[in-house]
């Protein structure tokens, strides 16, 4: 019997795992493509159609509304449900899919709007639930969280039986010609960014510890492959809080990633201003939020494939112990802006982020990953994802470094 699946979230990555479903079309069926925004799913629904022949249908649903999402999910018939919407909105797409017994996958942890941090607690919290009803939710399907937890599991798997440091390095060396833009949803990349650093480490008594940063307080500059050396910044990342509990052996796992300092001045200048705030304030007699009118004035991240140009370098590095000997790896994968916008008009953020979604999706309607309950990309089988990695645009490499081996250029 044929499958439905359900996309919800018209945004750049929508917009990518609604192409790259299509593309798949024998393992997604029939698709429907659902945001806030009709507008927005029709102009995708069309370019799909475009260049790839496969028709998808579309629909307005409010996906803070439980009501409404199950209305829609019901309609549909959907089989799955890929969540692309905001992280302000996991929980009510996850309680929706909870009544209606239907999968869920997300690319990013939930959110709570008034408060800037990011966490797994409640979505693991509803892993009895899901359970109970026989159904499964597959959390941080993007890149990272996503492809970043599946190089570690590989790594565990295939090089080493003990990890003992992880270092997740993300870099985009991509240029939009702005003087200043996110590569995805301003709001979320900014608060994202301006939090405070955390990194997780064992302490002198071998127990785990978080330990809290300002706000880029560490930098350090790692030589890229195709891209050369970068400034990195240590920030919290959320697949580090699931990956501390499932890599055997870890004493360490950090975060890095580049920024420019044009980009820097910028985001200071504005949190300088308030212009980062998530509390209302007063303004010719209404409440608005700072970041979401900031929001309105940086151009839409949607709109920067036609005009980004440059590379990607996204993996992980990590040391261990591999049969008593200590060894060292590195797995990376390399996305070029303008190729990817070539495929499925979208620049490589989101590309990177959506194709990955729609491999978890994959797996999951072909009964390769499977299981009843909340889980995290680390725990189940690496390697038919890797596969489906090479097989669907983003190849991966891996580089087998010396013992004490480094990529970084300033130690």
């Amino acid at each position: 019997m044929s499958k439905k699946t359900l996309i919800i979230g018209a945004g750049g990555v929508g917009n990518v795992v609604a192409f790259k479903c299509a593309m798949n079309a024998d393992t997604f069926g029939e698709i429907t493509l659902a945001s806030r925004t009709l507008s927005k799913c029709d102009t995708i629904a069309a370019n799909v159609k475009t260049k790839t022949g496969v028709e998808i249908r579309t629909a307005k649903v409010d996906a803070d509304l439980v009501s409404e999402l199950v209305e829609l999910i019901n309609r549909t018939g959907a089989n799955i449900v890929i969540n692309v919407a905001l992280p302000y909105q996991d929980l009510t797409i996850m309680d929706a899919c909870l009544e209606c017994q239907v999968d869920y996958l997300d690319t990013a942890n939930y959110e709570h709007p008034d408060t800037a941090s990011f966490e797994y607690k409640e979505q693991w919290a509803r892993d009895a639930e899901y359970r109970k009803s026989n159904i499964m939710a597959l959390l941080g399907s993007g890149f990272d969280p996503g492809v970043t937890n599946v190089f570690c599991a590989y790594a565990q798997k295939h090089y080493f039986d003990e990890i003992h440091t992880i270092d997740i390095l993300d870099c985009n060396a991509g240029d939009h010609g702005y003087p200043f833009a996110t590569n995805f949803n301003p709001e979320i990349n900014l608060r994202e960014v301006s939090a405070k650093g955390r990194y997780w480490q064992k302490n002198d008594n071998g127990e785990g510890e978080w330990i809290e940063t300002e706000p880029m307080a560490i930098k350090e500059v790692w030589d890229y492959p195709e891209i050369g050396p970068k400034d990195s910044y240590l920030l919290y990342h959320e697949e580090m809080e699931s990956l501390v509990k499932h890599i055997k052996g870890l004493k360490r796992i950090r975060f890095f990633m580049t920024f420019g300092e044009s980009y820097l001045t910028h985001m200071r200048c504005l949190e300088n201003v308030g212009m980062l705030g998530i509390e209302p304030v007063e303004h010719k007699g209404q409440k608005i939020i700072p970041i979401e009118f900031l929001k309105t004035l940086l151009p839409d991240p949607a709109s920067l494939g036609p005009r980004t140009k440059g590379k990607t370098n996204i993996g992980i590095f990590a040391k261990g112990v591999k049969n008593g000997k200590e060894r060292t790896i590195y797995i990376y994968q390399v996305s070029d802006h303008e190729k990817c916008y070539e495929e499925v008009l979208s620049q490589a953020v989101s590309y990177t982020t959506g194709v990955p979604a729609m491999i978890g999706a994959k797996l999951m309607l072909e009964k390769v990953w499977e299981g009843k309950g909340v889980f995290n990309m680390e725990q189940f089988d690496p390697d038919p994802f890797m596969e489906e990695l090479n097989k669907q645009g983003l190849p991966w490499n891996i580089m087998e470094l010396g013992a004490d081996e480094d990529l970084r250029v300033d130690v």
